[in-house]
């Protein structure tokens, strides 16, 4: 049959919970049944979840992927099903399995592994070596996975020259500022290229500090979307394909540039997919974000699943009256709920009448219960016993850090009688030049903004309040201060934070040298500054609570920097 409806499953999988995954994977498939659905596509190590990590490594968690593997298969009757999981056979193996009508098709190994930023699929997987197409009467299916349909030479080249029309490929592909449409541009380029329907199923949900975004897609041969899937959230995204001949002319021609037919390409066969009487699915797709709703959106959902996933209920917040707070409180909000956020105000002698006043209008405004703890007392208290060893020593950044130290100590005292997950709401800026105290404001279980400049925190802030006020307009307007000393300003100790993320941007996302920075015109003093900082404080980094990662190179993972080094 020509006709053929296809559903991707764009779901949340939950590292390690094999049988749960197993479970919303055979009601999908049930759905798809019900729905005269002919292949249904789940994400790259969906049983799995995506990363398992050193979790591949357990004999036993590679035997109960097996038997839920098996357990597809035989619940695959009156369509296909196309998923995603690992296992050992003289190497260790990331695989897409297909089944049909309750057997065993084949099982497609990934062969590039990616091994850079966040991934090091080389320490646990073997590479792949066979290709192979899937021959079901009108069409012809080559399967992949994630990264080998980025590689111009991938494997869906070859299964194109071998006839393949619809090309399959399930990803774990996380979230970063600018991703989607480059990762779009990619794949609209792939089916171009062979004039073949691409089918582009992605895994959505948070795992620890990586967001996935979904945005399943599909893309017609001449490489127009013709349909996507929600972002951030998960989503069944259903069509009706229509197989037509000229679509094989261009690479079963010799003319083109493609080449001709490989004779590497394994041919497995099976009979028809498609029902003349089944329903026709139009096409649906859903808009895509613009950056600052996409930003938010996968911070809300790294809050929301690892809150969820790690089995928390409330979390706590030190409102301090100042912005990173206000949005860090804001986003627990969207993530779960009012009832489960609770803000903690720790004012002492130096905090001013306006944050005060600020952090409760943020409270207010956001509705979340909150409690008032000074430390004004227990700051004298600690000052009087350290008197005699302190003596004759000038005031400076102890008496301060003292101060953040008190408030991370309460934090932590809340989060362990109520089991409240502590929020950090310390951002990249003050991450990468040590602008924070460890066992203090950087005392925490989750680091919300970990990963978000400081002008990002601005920017997400005032499109926050678009429609109405959640941060007060004050919060946003008013110099940002530590107020750990009267009348601090953060610009007493760094450059203004626009030029500051100018030069972080660059040196730590870019991975530009100073000289090539200084060629931006950017001040040559400022420069060295901010490197210095940089540099100096990797070992406060390693202290730091995870934290989501929203940017190409986020601390952690991304960039792996030695404390102890002697090059500037």
């Amino acid at each position: 049959m020509t006709q053929l409806n296809v559903r991707l499953v764009q779901m949340n999988s939950v590292v390690g919970d094999v049988a749960g995954n197993l479970q919303r994977m055979l009601s999908a498939m049930e759905r798809a049944r019900r729905d005269h659905i002919d292949v249904v596509v789940f994400p790259e190590l969906a049983l799995a979840g995506y990363p398992p990590e050193d979790l591949l490594f357990r004999a036993d968690f590679l035997e109960t992927l097996q038997q839920a593997c098996d357990e597809m298969v035989r619940h695959s009757q009156g369509l296909m099903a196309i998923f995603g999981y690992a296992y050992a056979d003289g190497g260790l193996f990331n695989a897409a399995v297909v089944a049909h009508e309750g057997t065993w098709v084949t099982r497609v190994q990934k062969q590039y592994l990616p091994n850079y930023g966040v991934f090091d699929e080389a320490r646990y997987f073997t590479p792949g070596r066979e290709t192979e197409i899937i021959d079901a009467g009108a069409w012809k299916i080559g399967v992949s996975i994630c990264e080998d349909v980025w590689y111009p030479d991938g494997p869906y080249l070859d299964q194109a020259r071998q006839g393949a029309n619809l090309l399959i490929n399930i990803s774990a592909s996380p979230y970063s500022r600018g991703k989607r449409a480059a990762r779009e541009r990619m794949l609209a380029t792939r089916a171009d290229d062979v004039a073949s329907y691409l089918l582009w199923t992605n895994l959505v949900g948070a795992q620890d500090e990586l967001v996935f975004d979904g945005q399943s897609a599909v893309f017609g041969p001449d490489g127009q979307v013709l349909a996507r899937a929600r972002a951030f959230g998960e989503d069944e995204l259903s069509l009706t394909l229509h197989a037509t001949p000229s679509q094989h002319r261009r690479f079963i021609d010799p003319r083109w540039r493609l080449g001709p037919v490989s004779d590497q390409v394994g041919v497995v066969r099976i009979g028809s997919l498609g029902h003349l009487d089944a329903p026709r699915y139009d096409l649906t797709c859903t808009p895509v974000l613009e950056d600052d709703a996409e930003l938010y959106q996968a911070l809300v959902l790294g809050v929301a699943d690892y809150v969820e996933k790690n089995h928390f209920q409330d979390v706590v917040i030190g409102l301090s009256g100042g912005i990173d707070s206000a949005l860090t409180a804001a986003i627990a909000v969207d993530a779960l709920g009012s009832e489960r956020v609770h803000g903690v105000l720790m004012p002492s002698i130096i905090t001013s009448n306006e944050s005060r006043e600020d952090a409760l209008a943020v409270a207010k405004n956001l509705g979340i219960a909150t409690w008032e703890l000074g430390i004004q007392d227990i700051m004298t208290a600690f000052l009087d016993e350290l008197g005699p060893v302190f003596a004759g020593r000038a005031v400076d950044l102890t008496e301060e850090n003292l101060q953040a130290r008190i408030r991370g100590t309460l934090l932590m005292a809340l989060s362990n009688k109520f089991g409240w997950l502590v929020l950090t709401t310390g951002n990249k800026s003050e991450m990468a030049t040590g602008y924070s105290t460890l066992y203090g404001d950087m005392a925490g279980g989750f680091a919300v903004l970990k990963d978000v400049l400081k002008t990002q925190v601005f920017r997400l802030a005032r499109w926050l309040n678009q429609e109405r006020t959640r941060i007060p307009k004050r919060v946003i307007s008013k110099p940002p201060s530590a107020e750990l000393r009267p009348n601090q300003k953060d610009e007493d100790s760094l450059p203004p934070y626009d030029i500051l993320d100018q030069i972080l941007e660059g040196y730590i996302e870019e991975d530009l040298s100073p000289e090539a920075l200084k060629a931006r015109d950017l001040n040559p003093a400022l420069v060295d500054l901010v490197v210095k900082l940089v540099n100096r404080n990797e070992y406060k980094r390693r202290q730091a609570p995870v934290g989501i990662k929203v940017t190409p190179r986020a601390f952690g993972r991304d960039r792996r920097m030695p404390i102890t080094r002697h090059f500037e």
